[in-house]
């Protein structure tokens, strides 16, 4: 999955990032990174994160790598929303887009790309960080031929499918 994250979104959502970003911006996103690189270990996640530089930033886009995290500047007069806009739709397969802006939000939705809320992404990374590592589960279907389920023909649960968007979202959701 690749994450692509509205970095000063998420510093200014969060309680803790945004301690660090009183001591300076480059505080800020340097404790955004150490975070990020610590949920990358853990999860193997491919993450983007992009921070704004329309005011007073390069007049080019400027990339650069800190520990297996791609961090992209906007170029001056260009804000990270448009880039994070056009990363979505080039990247639309497996792709996640972290932002509590609704109308960044609403173009990932359009681009058929999940987005989550920057809390609740700062929330799972926090658990995934706690959790001790889990061995998945390997037992196939026929293990031993004792399947507690029963198979009536009686239908459990809403009787009508959920949306295509919704059934990308939880899949999105499930791999975070």
């Amino acid at each position: 999955m690749h994450l692509i994250i509205d970095g000063y979104n998420l510093i200014r959502q969060s309680d803790v990032l945004r301690s660090h970003e009183r001591q300076g911006l480059e505080a800020g996103r340097k404790a955004l990174i150490h975070m990020l690189a610590g949920y990358r270990r853990v999860m193997g996640h491919r993450i983007t994160v992009v921070f704004d530089g329309w005011l007073g930033g390069p007049p080019q886009e400027e990339r650069d790598r800190e520990a297996g995290i791609e961090i992209i500047y906007s170029r001056r007069g260009e804000k990270a929303d448009e880039v994070i806009k056009r990363l979505a739709r080039q990247h639309a397969e497996e792709s996640m887009v972290v932002t509590s802006d609704r109308p960044v939000m609403d173009a990932a939705a359009r681009a058929g790309v999940t987005a989550i809320a920057s809390r609740e992404f700062e929330e799972r990374v926090r658990r995934a960080r706690s959790a001790p590592a889990q061995a998945p589960d390997v037992r196939g279907k026929d293990d031993d031929g004792d399947d507690p389920s029963p198979r009536g023909t009686k239908k459990k649960g809403p009787s009508h499918r959920t949306s295509k968007r919704e059934r990308l979202k939880q899949r999105g959701m499930e791999k975070l």
